[in-house]
């Protein structure tokens, strides 16, 4: 297992790709993601047509759990993120910034075959 880790000053997306690179993950599992961010871009699908995402951002600290993959060299995440007043946003993450605290992502890389 590799901890990816996303710091101060980072996009969560782009870091996460960069270092996977690094690690030499181009297949594996994001089994956990961890830790809290200043803003983001999440999307869900909408009712009536699932091939129609919709994109929200948000401008706040947001505390972040979620999963994903890794699949050629892509990452791919979804997370749940809490608001406060114990309000939760979940979706797939298309950015996000982290500028006070951290994201910590633990990864499996998958083998080839």
């Amino acid at each position: 297992m590799k901890l990816l880790r996303v710091k101060p000053g980072e996009e969560v997306i782009e870091t996460l790709t960069r270092r996977a690179a690094e690690e030499g993950i181009t297949n594996g599992a994001i089994v956990s993601l961890i830790g809290a961010v200043d803003e983001c871009a999440i999307s869900n699908m909408l009712a009536g047509d699932a091939g129609t995402d919709i994109v929200n951002e948000y401008r706040q600290p947001l505390e972040l759990s979620g999963t994903g993959e890794i699949r050629d060299g892509k990452v791919h995440v979804h997370v749940v993120l809490g608001q406060e007043g114990d309000k939760a946003l979940a979706g797939h993450l298309h950015r996000a910034r982290v500028e006070t605290f951290f994201v910590h992502a633990y990864t499996i890389a998958l083998e080839e075959g």
